[in-house]
């Protein structure tokens, strides 16, 4: 019977030791850069729900500039969605069981209602739909109606997966996986899209 050769063992254990370091410094190292993201972004909530609707401006996408436009109509906060397609959207808000306010919001962010909106992702339509997303809800993203309905639908998968609004409007922005990879907005801009999505959500809620 052979006899183990003792210094190939223990030259064996000695490199299982260092990947194990190895491996427990990349886990730290991982869980040090979540932490911070997560650190940083509860700073920036706190720092735009603070200073309110300017520093939304500041740091958020297009749209929520408008608010601060000089001599901005109040009324048209009430409730900004397109006479022509109303119906549309409160339709969409009845059948994802989403408040109306919530939906324009997004609207409003994504696209400020434009319907010929066209992102360089290759989102288009009133709630910037990716043609692969439309397609798995089975509707069509050119049409307006489909788009908003489409748009509402997917909002709502969203929020059931992620249980949070936040949650969910992040990944209406940056997709599920990159939130799920991040516990959280993925990025400073995702984290401001939320923000911007939030103040014109206050903004709206005349819009039932």
């Amino acid at each position: 019977m052979l006899e183990p050769d003792q210094g190939s063992l223990a030259e064996f254990d000695l490199r299982a030791a260092r990947a194990r370091r190895r491996s427990a410094k990349r886990r730290l190292r991982a869980l040090g850069r979540l932490r911070n993201r997560r650190r940083v972004y509860r700073l920036l909530v706190a720092l735009l729900g603070a200073t309110g609707f300017a520093l939304a401006v500041v740091t958020g996408p297009r749209g929520a500039a408008d608010l601060n436009r000089p001599g901005i109509a109040r009324a048209a906060l009430v409730c900004p969605v397109p006479a022509a397609m109303r119906p549309a959207f409160v339709a969409a808000a009845r059948q994802a069981h989403l408040e109306l306010s919530l939906l324009a919001a997004v609207a409003q962010v994504e696209s400020r209602f434009e319907q010929d909106a066209r992102s360089r992702a290759g989102a288009v339509g009133l709630l910037q739909l990716l043609p692969a997303t439309a397609a798995g809800l089975k509707l069509d993203p050119e049409s307006p109606e489909a788009n908003v309905l489409a748009g509402a639908l997917y909002l709502k998968q969203l929020l059931a997966r992620f249980g949070s609004p936040d949650l969910a409007l992040a990944a209406y922005n940056a997709g599920p996986t990159a939130v799920d990879r991040d516990a959280g907005p993925p990025s400073f801009d995702t984290a401001a899209y939320v923000q911007s999505v939030r103040v014109w959500w206050r903004a709206f809620k005349g819009c039932t």
